[in-house]
């Protein structure tokens, strides 16, 4: 058998499940996770794996649990895709061979392969060790959460976050500062003072907002957005030395920014129009469009 080259992890650690279950795992280049399959052989209740298991598996590239015809019906196509797609890696810094790697999310699948087998009375004597497997594996470990546990165990889940903010950033922010154009209808700050118990005649044509009117603009729009998002536009559009500052945040985004701070405005409307004070707007609001990041009851209402 002729080796196949080999990718380095990005990030990898040990995934540890339950007693004494122990499964190495990596996060490639491209995201994807992967957990030694040697290791899933054992876990299984095997005592080897890897590419010896493939060699006694002749004219099959399914790793060996996998392979036997009874369980065919059971391994749908998503299923042996990831598993005929194996990947052979090995940890950073680390020199060897390396070792073939199942994407993660098939793990959960993999058991419930034989759990299902084992319901129709399909498995034959010697495999029933392996459904015992399966289920303390299930019971180890939700579909839901293996990505998590991967990240958790390689120390890749801080720079996924990371990631998936720039994503963000680079949805909702422009590269470069908009012309002004008008976001607010007069009728937000209509609705806003009439709320607030305030004179909306002070203002006066062309007058400046009490500062305020942007705090409360900033709880009641910009916090609504993704979490990082206003972070970012103050850090772009910082206070002047009068305090004010230069343009307004609108300016700093982008055609799917525009279109949720849109939705977001006209919402505030919407909700200040059928409130008959500010406690109760922010209430609605909150169950509406809460807070990113902040749980309801966390939320202050301020009158």
């Amino acid at each position: 058998m002729v080796d196949e080259p080999y990718e380095t992890a990005e990030y990898s650690g040990v995934l540890v499940l339950g007693d004494g279950i122990e499964l190495p795992c990596g996060v490639m280049s491209d995201g994807t996770r992967l957990l030694s399959e040697r290791a899933i052989t054992k876990a299984l209740g095997g005592k080897r794996g890897g590419a010896h298991w493939r060699r006694q598996k002749e004219g099959s590239r399914l790793p060996v649990y996998a392979s036997a015809n009874n369980l065919t019906p059971y391994i749908n196509v998503g299923l042996a895709d990831k598993l005929v797609s194996h990947r052979r890696w090995r940890a950073k810094g680390h020199g060897g061979n390396g070792a073939y790697g199942v994407d993660a999310t098939a793990l959960p699948d993999i058991c419930e392969v034989y759990l299902s087998a084992r319901r129709d009375g399909a498995l034959t004597d010697s495999q029933m060790h392996i459904a015992q497997q399966a289920e303390i594996l299930m019971t180890a470990i939700a579909k839901v959460g293996v990505i998590a546990l991967v990240d958790e165990a390689t120390g890749y889940q801080e720079v996924r976050q990371r990631n998936e903010l720039q994503r963000l950033l680079n949805l909702y922010i422009a590269e470069e500062l908009q012309p002004w154009v008008k976001r607010f209808p007069n009728e937000f700050y209509q609705q806003m003072f009439r709320l607030r118990g305030w004179d909306y005649s002070m203002l006066g044509i062309g007058g400046k907002k009490p500062r305020i009117v942007g705090k409360l603009t900033n709880e009641i729009v910009y916090e609504r957005l993704p979490e990082g998002i206003l972070d970012e536009l103050r850090r772009r559009n910082p206070p002047a030395d009068n305090g004010r500052r230069k343009h307004k945040h609108h300016q700093y985004l982008q055609e799917i920014g525009d279109e949720h701070l849109e939705r977001i405005i006209q919402a505030d409307i919407a909700l200040m129009r059928a409130s008959n004070s500010w406690t109760e707007f922010i209430r609605l609001l909150n169950r509406a469009y809460p807070k990113y990041g902040v749980q309801q009851g966390e939320l202050d209402v301020d009158d």
